[in-house]
């Protein structure tokens, strides 16, 4: 895995967590009983972004720090993972090189 690969994997892993994160705890003006004129009562009073953002990156390097060393090291392959056998041979494999 290069530094693109690892830079773009841990992307992914952060973005998804904080999707996750976003909905947790989060308090509307219609829950608080104070809507801003203007506003839907599903509008957040209480986001809270920036702890949850901390916490979403926390949790990110743990979890990219465990699929890179499975990557890595190669513990799970994709031959693992072809149940159906739909990958082919790998490159040098169909060309009579390598073992």
């Amino acid at each position: 895995m290069g530094p693109v690969t690892g830079l773009v994997l841990y992307a992914v892993i952060w973005a998804m967590i904080f999707m996750i994160a976003i909905p947790i705890r989060l308090q509307t003006q219609g829950e608080s009983g104070h809507v801003v004129p203007g506003t839907h009562q599903g509008s957040p009073e209480r986001h809270d972004l920036k702890k949850k953002a901390l916490i979403t990156t926390a949790v990110s390097c743990v979890l990219w720090a465990l699929l890179a060393w499975i990557i890595l090291t190669g513990q799970i392959t994709l031959s693992d993972i072809d149940l159906f056998e739909r990958f082919g041979p790998g490159p040098m494999e169909g060309r009579g090189i390598g073992g």
